[in-house]
């Protein structure tokens, strides 16, 4: 596919937007530590909340989105709307905790709450695990989804595509700091939403496809459109459901949902002005990302189903790309082909948009990590600011050139989703519990990392053909047995290593519970937060069917649907001075 001069035009006015946002900023960014990773802890809820949408919208997210629909259906993408729970929880009950413990990063939180040699130590191991490893892991599926996207609309070569998708990204981030990757995120989601929502209102008619009527009653189509899974079907509902809503979103850490909030989440709710604005930003972003987003790239993903109906079809489509990368996540890059000249450099943009928003925060809230909590902690405690600025910049060069050549060697953004799952299986309650349950100590943290890590490395071993041992360790598991068994074994790990392990410092313990809780008790309104924890997910899920009802023609139901939702609002507003 050719770019048309007013596509070039439309691409290069963004980056150069891009640029001139990080520029703007960067004298106010670049004056201290503090004001390059949380912007003086002065930001309002809404840019913050529109910021973590837009992060979480990567270029590999519709991708993601359009596998999972095209491989079992649209219910499928209850592996990740199951998390809508996890969210709703740091709403209610750990957004205001984390902006009052007034802390840089969510790491500092060990020592905060720990004490002694093994606190210090899993403060700084942490900092290099997720800043550096784990995060790589994570840009380099969204570096996948670049390389994927190049080569299908443009056919550029992988490392053509990472060069100009990385270079302007890298360099704002470098000279904005927080308020730069923020203010750019404000404007890279209306452009990515605006973009997504007028393709596939465009794709949706095209021809082939003859309209949003005729293409939910297509063969191709008729048989993928279910909200919830086939029940019959105990492998199938199990994997992409009741494992999900029951166990994972609970047990699980995933960047973005982590239980009790965390990661660049943590970071956006540390940088709000007050309390409120810290819980109103979360609140914005699980209504946005669960409920307003997601449709037109499920829309897109059932559109592929007919124009290209399998693999045999993508692969004849482009015989270029390499056999590796002909998966189902292919299918939204390749249904992008069929824009106009125009529209395709506003989606094209928009893809741009959304990779560089979540290559920035990664690339901030990682080497955040990599200065406040490894260097400046156990390198030079007496580093000055400019040189705490020059190791989180130096930092962000080198993940990002990792990042780029890690994509090299995954092939489907699933597969890497379903490593990570694994990877923080078994940890997530410890994660809820460690603010009210003061037992716990640091060696139950450790335990519960070391454990999960194993047992991801062992499963991905049993499954992967490309090793030769595929279920020769533990036998044939489906994906769902292998995530509960991680997280029965992970578990019982960190239980036991909390009840043998040794005691925390009492006085750590009480100047961690008046610093955060005061001279309330640690439940105080306890009853009124579950109540909002109930009625935010009841009407977020409400609004997400809602949606999907009226889109496939059932406008009664998804009317109904959509009511539920405003009278769930309706009561949090009414009693909000009781949830926040």
């Amino acid at each position: 596919m050719k770019l048309q001069f007013v596509d070039i035009s439309i691409v290069i006015g963004f980056f150069i937007l891009s640029l001139l946002i990080g520029f703007l900023v960067s004298r106010k960014s670049t004056s201290s530590s503090k004001s390059f990773f949380l912007s003086d802890r002065n930001m309002p809820w809404w840019l913050l909340g529109v910021s973590m949408v837009a992060t979480t919208f990567a270029a590999d997210t519709p991708n993601l989105v359009t596998g999972l629909v095209r491989d079992k259906g649209v219910s499928n993408n209850w592996v990740w709307w199951s998390f809508l729970l996890t969210g709703m929880l740091t709403v209610f009950f750990y957004a205001r905790l984390w902006r009052r413990s007034g802390i840089t990063t969510d790491l500092e939180f060990y020592e905060l709450r720990y004490s002694g040699k093994s606190a210090a130590f899993l403060r700084g191991f942490r900092a290099i695990y997720l800043g550096v490893v784990f995060n790589i892991v994570v840009m380099a599926t969204v570096c996948l989804a670049a390389i994927k996207i190049g080569h299908v609309m443009f056919g550029f070569a992988s490392h053509e595509t990472l060069l100009l998708a990385c270079i302007v990204t890298l360099i704002y981030s470098l000279i904005g700091g927080l308020k730069g990757v923020l203010i750019t995120d404000f404007v890279q989601f209306l452009i990515a939403m605006g973009g997504s929502v007028w393709a596939t209102y465009y794709l949706i008619n095209l021809p082939e496809i003859g309209g949003l009527e005729a293409m939910v009653t297509h063969p191709n189509v008729v048989n993928k459109l279910e909200l919830l899974p086939d029940f019959n079907n105990t492998d199938l509902v199990m994997g992409i459901f009741i494992i999900p809503i029951a166990v994972q979103w609970w047990s699980t850490w995933y960047p973005g949902s982590e239980p009790g909030g965390g990661g660049y989440i943590a970071q956006r709710m540390l940088s709000a002005k007050t309390e409120r604005h810290a819980t109103w930003a979360v609140l914005f972003f699980n209504l946005a990302h669960y409920a307003l987003r997601p449709w037109p790239w499920i829309l897109i993903g059932l559109a592929s189903l007919i124009v290209f109906p399998n693999l045999n079809a993508l692969a004849t489509a482009f015989p270029n790309l390499e056999s590796s990368f002909i998966k189902d996540d292919l299918g939204y890059p390749a249904m992008l082909t069929l824009l106009p000249a125009g529209l395709l450099g506003l989606v094209v943009t928009s893809l741009i948009a959304a990779f560089m928003s979540t290559i920035s925060t990664h690339l901030n809230w990682g080497s955040s990590y990599v200065v406040n909590d490894f260097y400046a902690r156990f390198i030079d405690q007496r580093a000055s600011e400019k040189k705490k600025l020059r190791v989180g910049q130096l930092s962000m060069i080198l993940m990002i050139a990792t990042a780029a050549g890690l994509s090299y060697i995954l092939e489907e953004a699933k597969v890497a989703f379903d490593l990570i799952i694994q990877i923080g299986a078994g940890s997530g309650l410890l994660f809820i519990l460690r603010w009210f349950w003061y037992r716990i100590n640091p060696w139950s943290e450790i335990v519960a990392m070391i454990v999960s890590f194993l047992n991801a490395i062992l499963f991905f071993v049993n499954s992967s053909e490309a090793l030769g041992l595929q279920n020769q360790l533990f036998g044939e598991l489906q994906s769902w047995e292998s995530i509960c068994l991680n997280v029965f074994i992970t578990t019982i790990a960190w239980i036991l290593a909390t009840l043998l392990g040794p005691k925390n410092d009492l006085k750590t313990i009480m100047h961690f519970d008046n610093m955060i809780f005061g001279q309330e008790s640690k439940f105080h309104n306890f009853q009124f937060k579950t109540l909002g924890f109930l009625l935010g997910t009841i009407g977020v899920y409400s609004l997400l069917f809602g949606m999907g009802k009226l889109l496939y023609g059932e406008t009664v139901l998804g009317l109904l649907l959509c009511s539920s939702f405003l009278l769930s609002t309706g009561v949090l507003f009414g009693l909000r001075k009781k949830f926040f």
